[in-house]
């Protein structure tokens, strides 16, 4: 149970990926996943999905190096970010306002800290309309990518990062695994604020890193038709686990790596958990149809490899 909270976290909104050649991934994402840009600078690309009627769901941001610069989450209403502040002074975290437009474009006032787990997490009320394309459907390409689902991330100790996300931020566990032992350790848990599956899951890991960041596709065919444009186009390499269906989630997905080797889901097909009481669903970790409902398993890069990430006072730094 969260303790009562003065805030709303609505949902997972939007991750900054640095990448190392800015046209090499607009190749990828929005020529060949058909992302729709709607903004770029010198060395920014602003993406959204279909479905979005906001700025951006994807930062990508040129650097010297691959890395995640920040997991973004959208709150309910303004004041909501002066109350997370309030909870970030009680528990001693440091943070930095983001005014709008200093760091990111299409963005109001956001909040940034580096969590207790070690992330860069940002929240955020304000952010510019877009053209909403939900019925443009020639403009439907590539994927079809509508918008961004959820965050998978790395945690040296689930149980942890856990009551972090549940007790402090007011998420709910939809789904959990935990080992076979005598006594059962938390393996993973699938964590949500929109009525779905998850905006975060956590997993055991070397982290703080990013393991993968979820985009919502409309239906099967546009994995499997995704899956043979890749082909054709020559990124075999990219394709890293799937197309399968999940047992967690009960989702249809495909695991791509961009150039520089984030990893990216297509996803689909999960079910809806916003009626009260919902019950987390249980799975052992030696459950063969935990991880692919078919029964294959993931790949060992799937479990070792993963995105370093930044610090959200690295910019300040920098100007001072």
């Amino acid at each position: 149970m969260s303790e009562d909270l003065d805030f709303d976290i609505l949902r997972s909104a939007h991750i900054e990926l640095k990448v190392t050649d800015l046209e090499r991934s607009r190749e990828f994402y929005v020529k060949t996943l058909g992302l729709v840009e709607t903004e770029a600078t010198s060395n920014q690309i602003y993406l959204r999905g279909v479905e979005d009627r906001s700025h951006h769901c994807l930062v990508l941001t040129e650097a010297a190096k691959p890395s995640v610069g920040h997991l973004s989450f959208r709150v309910r209403t303004e004041k909501d970010l002066d109350m997370l502040a309030k909870l970030f002074n009680g528990g001693k975290l440091s943070y930095r306002w983001i005014q709008p437009g200093s760091l990111e474009k299409g963005q109001g006032r956001a909040l940034r800290l580096q969590d207790p787990l070690g992330f860069p997490m940002e929240f955020f009320f304000e952010m510019e309309e877009a053209e909403w394309l939900w019925q443009s459907f020639d403009r439907h390409l590539g994927a079809r990518i509508m918008r961004i689902d959820h965050f998978n991330l790395f945690v040296s100790d689930v149980k942890e990062a856990s009551e972090w996300y549940v007790k402090k931020l007011g998420f709910q566990c939809t789904e959990y695994t935990e080992t076979e032992d005598e006594i059962p350790k938390l393996w993973a848990t699938w964590l949500k604020r929109k009525p779905t599956v998850h905006d975060v899951a956590l997993m055991i890991g070397s982290g703080p890193r990013v393991h993968h960041a979820g985009f919502y596709v409309p239906d099967q065919q546009a994995i499997l038709r995704t899956a043979d444009l890749l082909a054709s186009k020559g990124y075999l390499r990219s394709m890293e686990r799937g197309p399968g269906r999940h047992g967690i989630s009960n989702a249809f997905f495909l695991y791509l790596r961009d150039p520089d080797g984030h990893r990216i889901e297509l996803y689909t097909g999960d079910y809806l958990s916003v009626d009260p009481g919902w019950k987390p669903i249980r799975w052992k970790l030696n459950d063969p149809q935990r991880q692919t409902f078919w029964g294959a398993p993931a790949p060992e890069s799937w479990f070792k490899e993963a995105s370093e990430v930044d610090s959200v006072f690295q910019e300040e730094a920098a100007q001072d």
